[in-house]
């Protein structure tokens, strides 16, 4: 699964991977969880846009936003079918700029957090969906859910899941409006290797989402 990650990327480096004409700014965070903003990279007929949605996703069809703690992520092999994503697999889908992902290992009251990321400091982009909810009051809630996919070998030792991770080269494909057949984004979804990767464990401090700082994801032996 994927239920925290960080970003403390410079800007400069989310609008050229991304090719947008401009990046809100927007201060590092290095816990992002369920529940909070998250920014997403869409596309639509006047271009790519960065948007800020609330992460846990709300059908368009459903009766409350309640369902949202039960959405943050979708499983790539079935959201074709799955009435909560089908529609947006076909018409929304988004990019989630990430440096990283938390991931956890060990019995259930000593859980140990690891991060994951390029070993180069780059940047990832997490495979997204998105939906527009309206309440009866005519609220606008913006949502999505990062999909998930089965672990390769180098996650498959923290967790038998891992986010779906678009390569550069497939940015173009995953955002287009015009491209609707699920079919033809099955490459896109299927587990693949991860070369320039690392992983290491940190603080368990990850573990209280109001925690933030960058000391979060330092490796654990190099903290006081």
């Amino acid at each position: 699964m994927c239920g925290r990650f960080a970003l403390g990327i410079p800007r400069k480096i989310i609008r050229e991977r991304f090719q947008l004409e401009t990046v809100p700014e927007a201060p590092a965070r290095y816990n992002i969880a369920p529940g909070q903003l998250v920014e997403a990279v869409t596309q639509n007929e006047h271009g790519r846009q960065m948007g800020l949605y609330r992460w846990g996703l709300v059908p368009f069809w459903a009766k409350d936003p309640d369902i949202a703690a039960r959405t943050i992520n979708a499983r790539a092999e079935t959201a074709a079918e799955k009435p909560a994503f089908r529609a947006a697999l076909r018409h929304r889908r988004c990019l989630v700029p990430a440096q990283g992902f938390y991931e956890w290992t060990g019995p259930p009251k000593k859980r140990q957090p690891w991060f994951i990321t390029p070993e180069d400091g780059g940047l990832m982009a997490l495979a997204g969906l998105w939906e527009r909810w309206e309440s009866p009051l005519g609220e606008e809630l913006l949502t999505l859910t990062i999909l998930t996919c089965e672990a390769n070998e180098f996650v498959a030792p923290l967790h038998n899941r891992m986010p779906v991770a678009v390569r550069p080269e497939d940015d173009a494909r995953w955002l287009d409006p015009a491209l609707q057949d699920p079919k033809e984004l099955a490459d896109i979804l299927a587990p693949r290797p991860w070369p320039g990767m690392s992983r290491w464990m940190v603080s368990t401090a990850v573990n209280a989402a109001g925690h933030e700082g960058a000391g979060l994801i330092e490796p654990l032996q190099t903290l006081a």
